[in-house]
């Protein structure tokens, strides 16, 4: 009974914020495009790549960064945004009236807006394909699965990050600058800016132990058939999940208190 009441309000939250995200077609269109950078990047190191060698043919480098903007489409967080509008605005208060921790609201709106999303993005990706056809693959069915899976994982890493960030705005009305700081790190060090490979190999085993890599890199170079260190990454990413997750818990009890002595 108790599993199935939770599952029912589950799917009635995802059926109205899907149905919200509808609403905003045209901007979610809009969204994905300005997510087009790895596309940008690509063309730079394609023609870097005619008068270097970098350990990745043309091919390679086509193919990854279009797994690179495929998997940027579904672990695109905007949590510490709504979050800190909903604590100065006051609207938090009211989501404590309700029985569910406003973490879940946050994170079916983000699953549900990932659904709305996905239809542009096959289309965006079969004219990809139209343009490239010598880049067209098809994963295995054991690999499409398992970086189906590590995106998933890459998507609850970075939402966890996002909102503990969050969290800080019980502090400070300006959280999200810490995020945009964190954002620059995520740009050089995820790959999305280059593939690991021509990373030193220096900076690229300290890199491994972030998080960075895990939410992009990782996924995408599972997906094209890159030979990596799944139960290192897995493990990796699950340590972080781990202390980030104690970490939020730990600032949502501190700021709840520091919230309700403000008067909420």
């Amino acid at each position: 009974m108790q599993l199935r009441y939770i599952f029912r309000v589950v799917k009635t939250m995802f059926l109205t914020y899907y149905a919200y995200m509808l609403e905003y077609r045209a901007e979610l269109f809009i969204w994905l495009l300005s997510n087009s950078l790895p596309f940008i990047l690509m063309g730079a190191w394609l023609k870097a790549s005619e008068n270097g060698s970098f350990g990745m043919t043309s091919l390679e480098f086509i193919r990854y960064f279009l797994a690179v903007f495929i998997v940027r489409q579904f672990n695109i967080v905007w949590v510490i945004w709504d979050f800190e509008k909903e604590l100065i605005s006051g609207q938090l208060s009211h989501r404590l009236l309700q029985p569910i921790d406003p973490f879940w609201h946050h994170l079916i709106n983000h699953i549900a807006e990932r659904w709305a999303r996905l239809p542009m993005l096959v289309v965006l990706v079969a004219l990809f394909f139209i343009l490239y056809p010598q880049s067209f693959w098809i994963p295995s069915l054991a690999t499409g699965l398992l970086a189906a899976f590590l995106v998933a994982i890459a998507f609850l890493l970075r939402f966890l990050i996002q909102y503990t960030f969050g969290m800080l705005a019980f502090w400070t009305e300006r959280a999200s600058a810490i995020e945009q700081l964190w954002f620059l790190s995520y740009i050089f060090l995820s790959g999305i800016i280059a593939p690991l490979e021509v990373f030193p190999p220096l900076a690229r085993d300290i890199v491994l132990w972030t998080p960075f890599p895990y939410m992009v890199y990782f996924p995408s170079a599972i997906l094209v058939g890159k030979a990596v260190n799944i139960w290192q990454g897995i493990g990796v990413m699950g340590g972080w999940m781990a202390v980030t997750f104690v970490i939020n818990r730990w600032l949502w009890r501190k700021g709840i208190k520091q919230y309700s002595g403000m008067g909420a």
